[in-house]
């Protein structure tokens, strides 16, 4: 069976550039407007998109007097974008360092069962320090021991998902049976970080469980993708880079007894398009040049954990610490000092380059070039398919569901219309069986 291209909507605001909400194309007040969100999840089901993806930070970012930052918690949008779609997957955000696994289970099987089995879960461990101190903490845990946390609470939400098998509901009115107790199990989870007795108080979601999604290219974040996660959210500026991690992922995968080619590697692409090459890049140039050089260098020192603020522009970066001293986001902090380094960038320079995609890659051109782009990264080793970052919303959305889809489908790189209603089954992927499935029932 050939391949096909996995394409996710990322969501963002009005556009994922850092100066849309500047750019006359945008309307910076529907930030607050669900309204908005649900146009944006229509037009990406009406591409056969995958999915809707949204990001989510815990904490007001340093720069918020120059650039809109999230409005909604994402489940909660999630939901409403449910009722308006019927086919497209839904991808929220959620931390395991400041939630716990029984509430954070509970509401992914809930907006599973809300949206027919649409839902997925980005996994991530939080990257600021800032968010810590929303939770009654002084300081932000540190890398390895972030996911440590993870990788137990993830075992413990897969527990409270299985904790109903698919048969539990009797709902026999005759008889006065709701459920069939049998079939409901306490996990009776007892380890290091969390003590959860269960059951989950919501059934076994649609897709037997969310579909699982992390984010992040680290050590730790790969061995945990290894081990848990069916799509991983990437960044890598080079086709080299993304070849390298590409092969790095499947072999880990593969180490840990895991089929290779159930995990899809997805890296993030900011497409500026435009009808001619010339016309793209004269779009690139008015939004660099919306930027406001105080967020873009407190976005910058966001990236690599260290106060930039104050720099001359004009210079290079100074020296920065191995990216194992590094706490915060350790794969994008290697990414952007690669990036200064191998291209001799001056911080103004980089900022201007970080402003469409904040490390993710840029690629201005026509929706030819951007769908040869996508394509060679497909077949070349890079990408099972793109989290797609349009610089302007709904605009950037628009141009590339009704001009780069029809050249991937034309290319037979993409399907035409939906196959199946999960969004495990637009992936390709099984419903994975209960962990009790199976188990001989011992009656007293």
């Amino acid at each position: 069976m050939s391949r096909t291209l996995h394409l996710n909507a990322f969501l963002m605001g009005v556009g994922h550039h850092e100066a849309a909400w500047r750019h006359p194309r945008t309307d910076p007040r529907r930030v607050a407007d669900v309204t908005h969100f649900q146009e944006l999840a229509r037009i990406a089901e009406r591409g056969t998109l995958d999915s809707v993806f949204l990001a989510d930070s815990l904490a007001v970012g340093p720069a918020v007097r120059h650039n809109i930052q999230a409005v909604f918690e994402p489940l909660t949008l999630l939901a409403a974008l449910a009722t308006v779609t019927e086919h497209i997957g839904l991808i929220a955000t959620a931390s395991t360092t400041y939630n716990e696994p029984f509430n954070l289970a509970r509401k992914f099987a809930s907006l599973d069962h809300l949206s027919g089995g649409r839902a997925g879960w980005n996994i991530v461990t939080s990257a600021q320090a800032r968010e810590a101190r929303n939770f009654s903490l002084d300081d932000h845990p540190e890398h390895a021991e972030r996911y440590r946390r993870a990788a137990e609470f993830v075992d413990v939400a897969i527990k409270l998902w299985d904790s109903w098998e698919d048969d539990a509901l009797v709902l026999d009115t005759a008889a006065g049976v709701f459920a069939d107790t049998d079939r409901v199990h306490e996990i009776a989870h007892q380890g290091e970080r969390f003590r959860v007795h269960g059951p989950l108080n919501t059934p076994r979601p649609p897709q037997g469980r969310p579909l699982l999604v992390q984010a992040g290219s680290s050590a730790d974040g790969i061995a945990f993708a290894a081990r848990y996660a069916e799509a991983v959210f990437t960044a890598q500026q080079t086709l080299a880079d993304g070849q390298a991690f590409y092969a790095e992922l499947r072999r880990a995968t593969a180490a840990a007894g895991r089929d290779p080619d159930g995990v899809k590697v997805l890296p993030g692409i900011a497409p500026v398009i435009g009808g001619t090459e010339s016309e793209a890049r004269a779009l690139a140039e008015e939004l660099e040049a919306l930027i406001v050089p105080e967020h873009a260098l407190a976005q910058l020192s966001g990236m690599t954990g260290l106060d930039l603020t104050g720099l001359p522009l004009d210079g290079p970066l100074p020296d920065l610490p191995d990216v194992t001293a590094v706490q915060s986001h350790q794969s994008r902090y290697q990414l952007v000092v690669d990036l200064a380094r191998r291209e001799k960038l001056t911080i103004r320079q980089l900022i201007g380059r970080l402003g469409g995609g904040r490390g993710h890659r840029v690629v201005a051109g026509t929706p030819e070039q951007i769908a040869d782009q996508i394509e060679l990264w497909f077949t070349q080793g890079a990408a099972d398919g793109f989290n797609v970052m349009p610089p302007l919303l709904p605009h950037g959305l628009e141009a590339f569901v009704d001009h780069v889809v029809p050249l991937l489908r034309r290319r037979g790189l993409f399907r035409h219309e939906y196959t199946g209603r999960t969004l495990r089954e637009h992936y390709g992927l099984p419903r994975p069986a209960s962990t009790y499935a199976g188990r001989e029932l011992v009656t007293a």
